[in-house]
């Protein structure tokens, strides 16, 4: 990805005349770009640009390494828990550095490893380590041409936009020249924070909040709005805002009017309403922007959507002859597992050629997430809000986990599970749990809204084991009126 929020250093630009190469395609980003060129692709003269880190957002700053540090948190928060299942454990300490080891120990070895191979093993790949941008199309060939900040000019006749997204920073945050972090460089601190603010009440928001309290710091998390997680389905983001509240401090409907540093390093942020909140450290959690904005694609005719994503249709291509794009610069969705379907589909769209009458399309019917924070959520489909605006005649059933037999085992007096289904048909249009495990007990029901799969169907066409926790499921299927 090119987003200039993620940490390491890069390395110098592999070639260094200025005179413009041309190549068949050019592929600006190597999170999800990078996995585009394969064997069908080993006579085809390309181009890479990645001015930050091989293997994206997800692989470095984002998703991998983050559930490294979720497992962690983890396993703190069971034994901090143990006191209610008769078990006397507690936390001795926490080692950050030995944390922080273990995550980019593996991490780091991987990004240097693929961008070797992109440098020195494949010969029709050329790898630019400087920010780029369209200048419109060439005079003589009619090839697009792709500038870096290097100075370097790129002729291509195909190109495909896989820049990514960069972290939101609120201006009232920027513009106030207090030390902040993102998730691009919040694992790497030094030294485990005291007093932690985290602003922001998104995923990113939840699941940081989870990794540092649970190992030891205290957190503080500040929502502008009425409750954490408001994109999810109301039910579950009521229920995840109260849990929140009895785990951290938690800051509802407060926006920040200032920041500042003190004497001592630390930030104070004030609120509108008057309030202030002091943190040794703090993360900055507010959204990601897509960075079609920084292309040039204005250059080339491409104008952004709405909220700032490069369009394209149901095949990946822009506006653009030959311009292609996914991943988080174009989709919307800002999921590693839609960013890797839609690679997939553009690398066989770009085999295939423009205008091939069986070009590969995207799906997506039953898109599923996961927000890896205490406890877990995942959904999939429409939130009944959704279903109902849609006009949609449903059937809802909310079943709770310690109404199950190992929910029941557990402890566990938080945890649900929410099955949407139509009414009539049986067709599921929609699941939202919040609970031990959610993000594994969910796939079940993104296998049935894929394949087509009634409630009815699902609930008794297949053995449940008992009494393991995906019982949660078969009651809330069974429970549902169609």
């Amino acid at each position: 990805m090119t987003a200039p929020d993620q940490a390491g250093p890069a390395p110098q630009a592999t070639r260094a005349d200025q005179a413009p190469r041309t190549v068949d395609l050019a592929i600006i980003g190597a999170g999800s770009g990078n996995s585009i060129p394969d064997e069908r692709f080993d006579t085809t003269s390309i181009a890479i640009f990645e001015e930050g880190l091989f293997g994206g957002t997800c692989m470095n700053v984002g998703c991998i390494p983050t559930k490294m540090f979720v497992y962690a948190a983890d396993i703190a928060a069971a034994a901090r828990e143990s006191a209610k299942y008769g078990v006397d454990a507690r936390v001795e300490g926490v080692d950050w550095p030995a944390i922080v080891a273990r995550v980019f120990g593996r991490i780091d070895p991987i990004e240097a490893g693929g961008r070797e191979y992109r440098v020195e093993r494949c010969d029709n790949v050329t790898v630019y380590t400087s920010h780029v941008v369209f200048d419109g199309r060439d005079d003589e060939t009619g090839r697009y041409r792709l500038v870096t900040a290097d100075g370097e000019t790129v002729l291509a006749t195909d190109v495909v936009v896989v820049a990514g997204a960069r972290s939101d920073v609120p201006d009232v945050i920027a513009e106030s020249g207090v030390p902040f972090h993102t998730n691009a460089d919040v694992m790497r601190l030094p030294e485990l924070p005291k007093r932690l603010a985290i602003l922001g009440s998104g995923y990113i928001a939840a699941e940081f909040a989870h990794v540092f309290s649970a190992l030891g710091t205290q957190v503080t998390v500040i929502a502008r709005g009425p409750k954490l997680l408001r994109a999810l389905d109301t039910d579950v983001a009521d229920r995840f805002t109260d849990v929140a509240s009895r785990q951290w401090d938690v800051r509802l409907d407060s926006p920040v009017s200032s920041a500042a540093q003190l004497a001592d390093g630390s930030v104070r942020l004030e609120f509108a309403g008057g309030d202030a909140v002091e943190a040794d450290a703090l993360l900055v959690a507010t959204g990601r922007t897509p960075n079609g904005d920084r292309l040039g694609l204005d250059s080339i005719g491409v104008a952004l959507t709405d909220d700032g994503r490069v369009p394209v249709d149901a095949h990946g291509r822009t506006p653009a002859r030959g311009v292609w794009a996914l991943g988080d610069v174009s989709s919307p969705y800002q999921l590693k597992h839609v960013a890797n379907h839609e690679q997939r589909v553009v690398q066989a769209n770009l085999v295939k050629g423009w205008d091939a009458d069986d070009l590969d399309s995207f799906d997506y019917r039953a898109v599923p997430a996961a927000v890896f924070t205490h406890p877990q959520i995942a959904t999939v489909g429409l939130t009944e809000e959704q279903a109902r605006d849609e006009g949609l005649d449903i059937t809802v059933k909310v079943q709770n986990y310690g109404d199950v037999a190992y929910g029941w085992a557990m402890e566990d007096t938080d945890g649900i599970c929410k099955v949407i289904a139509e009414r009539g048909t049986g067709r599921i249009v929609g699941a939202h749990l919040l609970g031990a495990q959610a993000s594994s007990i969910v796939q079940p029901l993104v296998q049935a809204m894929s394949f087509g799969l009634t409630a009815p169907e699902m609930a008794r066409g297949q053995y449940w084991i008992h009494p393991a926790l995906p019982e949660v499921l078969e009651n809330a299927l069974l429970g549902l009126e169609v």
